[in-house]
């Protein structure tokens, strides 16, 4: 029996594993805030903390830094404006879906076939990011409604500090990144469902 060959496989399949908790995990993140991950991306791969395939390595360049840095501000700075953030969610739910996918993209190993590779990418990666963009775009929309947007700007603190925290666990510790990703994706799921299910009982009940 070839004991070198299973082992090598079973390190290419652990790799692969890691390498997708991690683009899921980052792609979640960027639900909570589009460009935070691609930020901390970059400042990993400049640093050494982060190994991106060769195709996607021009986002560890200074100008793909200060880019991602300049639109994380532009980003941050606009949730904290009243109405505008609510309206800033109607363009950033779309946005994080296909940054979630590109993330998961850039960080599976680069011996996958393209076609497995952006198929999970825009599955897990784009769907992960647009179900959390939408479950905080629901509870912001809700924040609005109960406190006349006075709130908004504690929970925008909140989906930043989540987008950081996040981001940066995924590169250190993606495997523990993975499973808080897995409950938040539960949770999402559910509420996203529960929130739908009661939309169409009311849709459906008669006014009196």
């Amino acid at each position: 029996m070839d004991t070198v060959g299973i082992d090598l496989d079973h390190f290419t399949i652990i790799n692969t594993i890691i390498s997708l908790l991690l683009g899921i995990s980052l792609s979640t993140a960027s639900g909570f805030r589009v460009f935070v991950p691609l930020l901390i991306m970059s400042i990993a791969a400049l640093t050494g903390f982060l190994d991106l395939p060769t195709n996607f390595d021009w986002v560890g360049s200074n100008e793909s830094l200060i880019v991602f840095a300049v639109a994380s501000l532009l980003e941050v700075g606009a949730y904290y404006i009243p109405v505008l953030d609510n309206i800033l969610d109607t363009i950033a739910t779309p946005l994080a879906a296909a940054v979630g996918a590109f993330i998961t993209a850039s960080t599976v190993p680069p011996d996958m076939s393209p076609l497995v590779q952006w198929t999970l990418a825009i599955i897990a990666g784009g769907g992960s990011a647009g179900l959390i963009k939408s479950l905080t775009s629901i509870f912001r929309v809700g924040s609005t409604t109960a406190t006349g947007g006075l709130a908004n700007p504690i929970f925008a603190t909140l989906e930043l500090i989540s987008s950081i925290a996040l981001s940066v666990l995924a590169i250190i510790l993606p495997i523990l990144a993975g499973f808080i990703v897995l409950g938040l994706l539960i949770f999402g799921g559910f509420k996203v469902r529960r929130l739908m299910f009661k939309r169409k009982v009311d849709t459906t009940t008669p006014s009196t």
